[in-house]
């Protein structure tokens, strides 16, 4: 069994509906606002958590993270929402966990290479193994048995992949945008809008990190499903189940 870092972990939602499925599970809760988010404490499956809505992009990403990490002393951290699917077989209600994360709209170039994040000379962030390992599992184990939800959206059996995870401050929803992105980035398998930033700020801190993305569309422009329904009964309950199931996985603190 592998062990969790000592000290309290994040876990950073990226909608309401997320932290609302996780934070019931919560014992104790308690509350406290800074820098105006609602960081709420307690035990989830006998682990000192703190649990907080992340708000949209890199900046907002960054701050959360910092925010936990220096006001309440968080020591890992989690990161779970939706994404978009670019990989050639994921698909919509498949599972994404990042093994790499980069920032696609990095570009210092002519001074850097295009991606690279010129303090760091690196353009892939990679995401913590033990984590990242507790997630894949834990994913592979609720995919067996998908929310029933997934069914009546006409949805194969969700599949779980495991790889690079891109992010930049645009929202990518059409077929050029994610035909160009495939093309400059081919082993990319989902895009979204945080996970890197959150990467880079837990690098420089020295603090593990893990990104879990539920694939909601393909990221073009082709018909999209009914995206509250599918937040509220898909995505959720297995990102709720997912992360539940890597915790009694990882030892306690």
């Amino acid at each position: 069994m592998s062990r969790l870092a000592a000290g309290p972990l994040g876990i950073v939602s990226a909608l309401p509906e997320e932290l609302a499925a996780l934070l019931s599970l919560v014992e104790a809760p308690r509350s406290v606002t800074a820098a105006g988010r609602q960081l709420h404490q307690g035990r989830l499956h006998g682990h000192e958590v703190v649990l907080v809505l992340c708000g949209i992009g890199k900046v907002a990403a960054a701050l959360t993270t910092t925010l936990l990490i220096e006001r309440l002393g968080v020591r890992s951290l989690l990161f779970t929402g939706v994404a978009g699917g670019l990989g050639a077989h994921v698909r919509v209600g498949d599972v994404v966990v990042a093994r790499t994360l980069l920032q696609h709209d990095m570009d210092a170039s002519p001074l850097f290479p295009r991606h690279q994040i010129p303090d760091l000379r690196m353009d892939e962030l990679p995401a913590d193994a033990v984590l990242s390992r507790a997630l894949g599992e834990a994913a592979r184990a609720v995919v067996q048995q998908p929310p029933a939800a997934v069914a009546s959206f006409g949805l194969a059996a969700p599949r779980v992949h495991e790889g690079l995870v891109i992010s930049g401050d645009r929202f990518v929803s059409t077929s050029a945008e994610s035909a160009a992105l495939r093309q400059r980035l081919p082993q990319a398998l989902a895009v979204e809008m945080e996970g890197a930033a959150m990467a880079q700020v837990c690098m420089a801190y020295g603090v593990p990190c893990a990104v879990l993305r539920t694939v909601s569309d393909r990221a073009d422009d082709q018909a999209h499903v009914d995206f509250p329904r599918f937040l509220a009964e898909v995505t959720s309950p297995m990102s709720r189940e997912i992360v539940s199931a890597a915790l009694r996985g990882l030892c306690k603190d």
